[in-house]
């Protein structure tokens, strides 16, 4: 009996246009950004952040599939760190928005509480959270695990709203305490500045956490 051989790995129009796609998402939210955390790169650099990245995405997804005929992996993981920056650019510009937004209305200073360390900043993070995660599922079932053409089941919804749960409550703790605990005493930033670093600390976490759960349960191989 012949052995099965595996598919052979290939890189197609489909993954180019993914990356370009995320490539454009990641510059635009990057805007955001880097105009609160230093507006003086964003007034220099603006111009030229979403075509770079327009550019370094595909580029970048060609190299690691070179390197994947030597170690498959590298590509599933090129993925999804790809997609990992434009989640955490997701929840990061969406944070920055919020921020801009609303910082005249309410505060969001590490000293103003809310419930004990639960500040307006842990709301926004909230908020910024849940879309990335959004973002985050579609990303990850139509091109990292690359089930798009398996249809979605009820149970499957069920684990990945689980998982995010349990991702939501990590990534909004670590954020909170980070920005109201370990960097309120930074009097040398501002709070757009300290919430992007706390948000920074809490998406690592959630992401990890999120990998885990989306690989060995929600998008497992069936």
């Amino acid at each position: 009996m012949p052995t099965p051989t595996k598919p052979e790995l290939r890189i197609t129009q489909r993954d180019y246009k993914f990356a370009v796609a995320l490539g454009l998402l990641i510059g635009v939210l990057l805007l955001p950004v880097l105009q609160t955390t230093s507006p003086a790169l964003y007034a220099k650099f603006y111009l030229a952040v979403v075509p770079l990245f327009l550019l370094a995405t595909p580029i970048g997804l060609r190299i690691a599939f070179l390197i994947s005929k030597k170690i498959p992996i590298i590509y599933q993981i090129a993925k999804f760190g790809v997609i990992g920056v434009g989640n955490v650019l997701v929840d990061l510009g969406v944070l920055s928005l919020l921020t801009i937004v609303f910082s005249s209305q309410l505060k969001i200073e590490a000293s103003t509480a809310l419930i004990g360390i639960v500040t307006f900043y842990s709301l926004f993070k909230a908020i910024s959270f849940i879309i990335a995660n959004i973002n985050s599922y579609f990303w990850n079932k139509h091109w990292t695990f690359d089930q798009g053409k398996k249809k979605q089941t009820k149970s499957e919804f069920v684990q990945f709203f689980a998982v995010s749960l349990v991702g939501f409550l990590i990534n909004v703790f670590v954020a909170s305490v980070v920005f109201k605990i370990i960097l309120g005493s930074l009097t040398s930033l501002n709070s757009g500045q300290l919430g992007l670093l706390g948000a920074a600390a809490g998406s690592i976490v959630g992401l990890a956490w999120n990998f885990i759960g989306y690989k060995l349960w929600v998008f497992k191989a069936r």
